[in-house]
């Protein structure tokens, strides 16, 4: 059975279609997000929390792309939005752990980052996936590779099954698309 004919079962409520699709899929999205993480717990979290969104979406998903992509994305903005709570939340329990220090008479350090520019860096990483998920769907996928799971030029080939060549014009023009938005969001 052809990976369109489950898609379409899954879209009308085939819950065999649902498990289909996981089994074959899993092992990839696991890949995809287990470098993001040092615990177990944290991938299956990701793995599971990425399927859900993608079979939450699905009627939704254009059966005239592949769904390998689509899916593989969706896990990747999956896994970097759980590490960055992850990162929110040790930042919360240094904090903490520091102002208890302070209180103690103990030193006070200083923490990595204030909450005034951490909410700037969620604010530039979510701005720059607004940026991407505005992109022509030829540069999305090589540019999420190159900017966001920061692959090299040989590895993003393999992965998407392009000519090298390919990949560094799509990330060349990606960059000048970027660098467009950028500019003409300053100029408003």
């Amino acid at each position: 059975m052809d990976e369109k004919e489950i898609i379409t079962r899954a879209i009308a409520g085939d819950q065999t279609a649902y498990r289909e699709l996981y089994q074959i899929y899993e092992k990839s999205v696991r890949g995809r997000v287990s470098g993001y993480f040092r615990w177990k717990a944290d991938v299956d979290d990701v793995v599971l929390e990425s399927f859900q969104k993608a079979f939450a979406a699905l009627s939704a998903f254009d059966t005239a792309r592949e769904f390998r992509p689509w899916l593989l994305t969706i896990a990747t903005r999956t896994a970097l939005d759980h590490l960055s709570s992850i990162q929110r939340e040790d930042q919360k329990k240094t904090g903490i752990l520091q102002k208890a220090d302070t209180a103690d008479g103990g030193n006070a350090q200083l923490t990595d980052y204030t909450p005034e520019e951490e909410i700037i860096n969620d604010e530039v990483h979510a701005r720059l996936m607004g940026y991407i998920d505005e992109l022509p769907s030829l540069y999305k996928d090589v540019m999420i590779k190159y900017m966001i799971e920061e692959l090299e030029y040989e590895e993003i080939a393999r992965e998407l099954d392009l000519e090298l060549n390919t990949v560094r014009t799509r990330i060349r023009r990606g960059k000048q698309h970027l660098s467009e938005m950028m500019l003409r969001e300053e100029a408003l």
